[in-house]
């Protein structure tokens, strides 16, 4: 997997917790430097452990599988896209201003879901994990720092584009891995 796959992976797997500190930036009357390190260390952790721990669990079972790998990375990109451009339908989350660990924990465990599936992926596509992981997490952290800032100036307008835009990368990598595996790419 190239660095710019990788990094398309990245910041779909990161739109979640974009969106959701979007949010968070619209319940606070001022965003400051430390709610914006909060939700960034959340959110940025949580999506570099979840697909390690994925990781982990996919290299159990990889032997079994390797003859559909692609078709279960296909099948698991596209559940996870097409989850998040269904959820950018539906109502708007409430969020409260807290930055307490039993306020975020479930919201970066909840965001981070997609990413212990993306890491299955990555141990059948043979990726280098720990890069990977550093990677998801650091452009997690600086997405959702910033995330939190923009809904503080700019309101919720980018939750719904971002989670829809996440969706359609998502959903796209699984067709180009599936269109690779197959022979049509080259």
């Amino acid at each position: 997997m190239s660095l710019a796959e990788l990094f398309i992976i990245a910041v779909g797997l990161s739109m979640d917790a974009f969106a959701v500190s979007v949010c968070k930036g619209l319940s606070v009357q001022k965003a400051e430097l430390r709610n914006a390190l909060c939700v960034g260390a959340y959110f940025g952790g949580f999506q570099a452990l979840m697909p390690l721990i994925g990781y982990l669990l996919g290299t159990q079972f990889q032997s079994l599988i390797t003859s559909v790998d692609h078709w279960i990375a296909f099948v698991l990109l596209a559940l996870i896209g097409g989850n998040m451009i269904r959820e950018s339908f539906g109502e708007e989350e409430q969020l409260d201003a807290c930055f307490t660990s039993k306020a975020m924990l479930p919201l970066a465990v909840a965001t981070s879901i997609d990413a212990l599936a993306m890491g299955v992926t990555f141990a059948f596509l043979r990726v280098n994990i720990v890069f990977a992981v550093v990677f998801i997490g650091v452009t997690t952290f600086a997405l959702s720092a910033m995330g939190l800032k923009i809904g503080n100036i700019f309101g919720a307008r980018f939750k719904t584009l971002a989670e829809r835009f996440g969706g359609t990368v998502l959903v796209l990598m699984g067709v180009k891995i599936l269109l690779e595996h197959l022979g049509v790419l080259g």
